[in-house]
């Protein structure tokens, strides 16, 4: 006999059939309030999700939900601009103290905040003249000034030899319109100790390991996070998602991007969507893509998906719609 589970999954229709439906086309429509544009949403998230099996397997109203949330804010998925993602998650079922199910095992599809979409939201606000965040090299950060306690930098000129050097740290600044300015600096030690701490999906002696060549092929899936793949890369984001959070101007747009980050949003009963951010330790500082540990739990994204944070030369975003 079939569980209650496997049934839920079993009456769950494919995103082509869902995606037509009355309701989804008519949340569609209230959120874009533009024929033309629901119409070119509609065969572009349609076709996106045909071609990535990752995608097929997620909740349909999670891929939806995710979707419009990104171009609710006016971001794009192109993996050439790397704004916002949508990756798959398996959560295990959920049941309440007397043991009844509340929520059966299901994929679903993450929103994933890129760094460089937190710049793009913020540069929007039209109060910032600039804004950036970058790797600091050996020898380039010079300590704090001894009167205002601020990071000094001279930083290398030559590209390739600054290339060639190990990163010691990260950098993130911002100046406003009228000239007020701030800087961030975070070592990459702090940021080791940070991401130690708050993220499921690292741990400092499994990275120390890997970076030392002692993970066998064999055991690699396990290592599928970004902390590990790109740390670099993740370490801008959290530093910039600081910044700007502590000291910058916070738009509405900018604010409902950072609740966003990290949620699976879906599509209640009455065509809303509705963000349930993703329940971690840390999950308001940085994004988890993978628990790192070899059972299977909540918020652990599936092993055979893999996604650039925010790099689009890393490797290809779960869904493309840069059509769109």
């Amino acid at each position: 006999m079939a569980t209650y589970n496997q049934m839920q999954v079993q009456q769950k229709p494919k995103f082509s059939v869902a995606i037509t439906t009355k309701g989804y086309q008519s949340l569609i429509s209230n959120t874009l309030r533009d024929p033309a544009r629901a119409r070119r949403f509609t065969a572009s998230i349609t076709s996106a999700v045909a071609v990535n099996p990752a995608l097929q397997e997620c909740d349909a109203g999670t891929i939806l939900a995710g979707a419009l949330l990104g171009e609710s804010l006016n971001l794009s998925p192109s993996p050439q601009l790397g704004q916002y993602y949508l990756v798959p998650f398996k959560q295990k079922a959920k049941y309440d103290r007397n043991n009844r199910l509340i929520r059966p095992e299901s994929v679903t599809a993450q929103f994933v905040l890129g760094y460089k979409g937190y710049i793009q939201l913020a540069l929007r606000s039209g109060q910032y003249k600039d804004l950036d965040v970058m790797v600091i090299k050996q020898g380039e950060y010079l300590g704090k000034d001894p009167e205002t306690g601020k990071a000094k930098f001279q930083f290398v000129e030559d590209d390739d030899q600054r290339d060639a050097l190990p990163t010691v740290g990260y950098m993130a600044y911002f100046e406003y319109l009228n000239g007020f300015r701030k800087v961030l600096y975070w070592s990459k030690e702090k940021m080791m100790t940070h991401a130690d701490t708050y993220s499921k999906a690292f741990s400092r002696k499994n990275y120390e390991d890997l970076m030392a060549g002692k993970v066998p092929e064999s055991e690699m899936w396990k290592y599928s996070s970004f902390w590990y793949k790109n740390f670099d890369d993740m370490a801008k984001k959290t530093l910039l998602r600081q910044l700007i959070s502590r000291w910058g101007v916070m738009s509405i747009e900018m604010t409902k991007a950072m609740e966003s980050d990290n949620a699976v949003a879906t599509v209640s009963d009455n065509n809303e969507i509705i963000t349930e951010p993703e329940p971690m330790p840390g999950a308001s500082e940085q994004p988890e893509l993978h628990t790192g540990k070899p059972e299977v739990g909540d918020g652990q994204a599936l092993p055979h998906v893999d996604i650039a944070q925010s790099e689009p030369t890393t490797a290809e975003p779960v869904v493309d719609l840069s059509s769109l």
